[in-house]
């Protein structure tokens, strides 16, 4: 798992991720695992979408089957708002598919069933669950990812759905994907945070906990995986004293004022680990987090981000004569994975 050992000691010494130790769920092991589970060599979803290879049936159901087929499954006005939206441009997402007017959770399990009555998908496709579309060998990732993982590496791993990590600590072991899909607390966004740190590491996630644990000071830096594009510009972490504002890739008739500007060039993955690395090394100086632990993180983010470009902004604003706040975001142009800092200092 990438080296995690180092990362997870540090994070359960660093970071309150989480209740406090009398309050937490008794768990069978806090110690994190070493062990690489049995399926490690089995075929995974190796990127951040939210359609598994092996599901790849169901998008292309949606996309082939004539009227006729699809009324068989789904609503018929449901239907032909599909095939309007599909003779547009073919859907390449489940997000795009839920986003069809009329289409919920119900309706795509409905398609879902077209496409494995048809023979486009098989049993090395678990289903749509949470938004989903999960392959057998994503399924029996996050279930073993889920029953040995250390507490405090799963509230990283799941930093916006606190009550939904305590309460699979609580109910572990898992003998299913299902099951944890169903685990209240836990929805489409945990449910994909879970298999992408099961299928591609979690040691970013590690990082951006440890970042955010330490207490403010002079220089403090803070982290999101999570973030609202529209927020952060609108001036979610800065005051009406705006100093700059220089994006990219952004869409000029969302800026909140003419001081926003647009350069031409998307980021690259340099870039984003330049700024990435700025942040999180503030703390390395300080010696307040193990050198190990930010380098595991950098390793993480470079994995995910290599090849790819992004969208984003550069903003500073001035707090006061003697103070300060940098805001740095990074979108993927592809597959939406975003990455934020930011950085307050005080003279």
């Amino acid at each position: 798992m990438r080296r995690l050992g180092s990362a997870l000691l540090c994070l359960s010494l660093l970071v309150g991720c989480g209740p406090t130790s009398p309050s937490e769920p008794s768990t069978p092991s806090e110690q994190p695992t070493t062990e690489v589970p049995a399926n490690q060599d089995a075929s995974l979803t190796l990127t951040n979408v939210d359609v598994a290879p092996e599901c790849q049936g169901i998008l292309t159901f949606a996309n082939t089957a004539a009227p006729g087929t699809l009324d068989a499954y789904l609503p018929s006005d449901l239907v032909l708002n599909l095939v309007s939206s599909r003779s547009t441009a073919p859907f390449a997402t489940l997000a795009q598919l839920s986003a069809v007017h009329l289409m919920g959770p119900v309706r795509l399990t409905q398609l879902e069933s077209g496409a494995r009555a048809n023979g486009l998908i098989n049993s090395s496709c678990v289903g749509i669950l949470d938004e989903l579309a999960v392959s057998t060998d994503d399924a029996a990732a996050v279930v073993s990812l889920v029953n040995t993982v250390s507490s405090s590496a799963l509230y990283a791993i799941l930093p916006y759905a606190w009550n939904g990590a305590t309460n699979l600590l609580a109910l572990r072991p898992f003998t299913s994907v299902q099951a944890i899909s169903n685990t209240s607390g836990i929805g489409a966004v945990s449910l994909r945070n879970l298999r992408n740190a099961a299928n591609l590491g979690y040691a970013l996630e590690v990082l951006v906990s440890s970042v955010n644990a330490l207490p403010e000071g002079n220089w403090t830096v803070k982290m999101d995986l999570a973030f609202d594009i529209q927020s952060v510009m609108n001036g979610e972490y800065g005051n009406d004293r705006l100093a700059y504002a220089q994006c990219f890739g952004i869409d000029p008739a969302t800026f909140p004022n003419n001081r926003f500007t647009n350069r031409p060039n998307l980021a690259d993955a340099t870039e984003v680990h330049n700024y990435v690395s700025s942040a999180a090394n503030t703390y390395a100086y300080q010696g307040q987090i193990p050198t190990s632990v930010i380098n595991d993180g950098l390793d993480d983010l470079d994995a995910r981000t290599a090849g790819g470009t992004f969208k984003g902004c550069h903003i500073g604003y001035n707090d006061g004569p003697w103070a300060g706040i940098q805001v740095h975001f990074f979108v993927n142009a592809t597959t939406g994975f975003r990455i934020l800092t930011v950085q307050h200092w005080v003279e």
